[in-house]
């Protein structure tokens, strides 16, 4: 007697929603996972530094005694500074702004914590991605010279390093990076992350 395979259907169980099976997740063991885990890792520690190097005036791309936490403001001098591209007049109305400190601070850490745990890809990604396109937008490569004929900021006119940051972000994302060397497969069990899977 022929033995047919049960149908999910058949048997109470649901099929998961298309995309979202175990071939969808991407790579999760071998040499690309442990990859895609680095370059997770290391785009989060950038975050991370960023955001302590700001916070505390580690002397690198914040001086000394100018961090947040000596009374510095951590968007006065890179928005007020903007000076060329469509957003200007708003950059400068950010600029030093208590809500655009806190905001922009709490998203570095909140993104580097998160890529170096491996959780909340996604929310990282879209958080990221906004930063680092407003960060372009504020350089605004495209401008080839400022007004006083002194060269732009960025090198390269469209594919700077926010628009590289902001793909691989996308990426990581999307291949779950955070399930191999990371906290990926116990968020995605916690039961508010299975219900809402742009937690994820």
């Amino acid at each position: 007697m022929a033995v047919h395979e049960q149908s999910p259907h058949r048997a109470g169980r649901r099929p998961p929603p298309p995309g979202t099976g175990p071939a969808a997740c991407g790579p999760t063991t071998g040499a690309p996972a442990r990859a895609l885990a680095g370059a997770r890792m290391l785009m989060g520690f950038v975050f991370l530094w960023a955001f302590l190097d700001k916070a505390l005036g580690l002397g690198y791309a914040t001086p000394a005694g100018k961090g947040w936490a000596d009374g510095g403001s951590p968007t006065r001098g890179f928005l007020g500074s903007v000076r060329v591209g469509p957003l200007e007049s708003v950059f400068h109305s950010w600029a030093g702004a208590v809500w655009a400190d806190w905001l922009f601070m709490l998203g570095l850490l909140g993104i580097g914590v998160a890529l170096i745990a491996g959780v909340a890809l996604r929310l990282s990604a879209l958080a990221g991605s906004v930063m680092m396109a407003l960060m372009w937008m504020a350089e605004w490569p495209p401008a080839r010279h400022l007004s006083d004929g002194s060269p732009s900021m960025s090198t390269n006119p469209f594919a700077d390093y926010h628009l590289v940051y902001a793909v691989l972000l996308a990426v990581l994302a999307a291949a779950a990076a955070g399930d191999t060397l990371g906290l990926g497969r116990t968020w995605a069990r916690l039961p508010v992350v299975r219900d809402h899977h742009w937690l994820r």
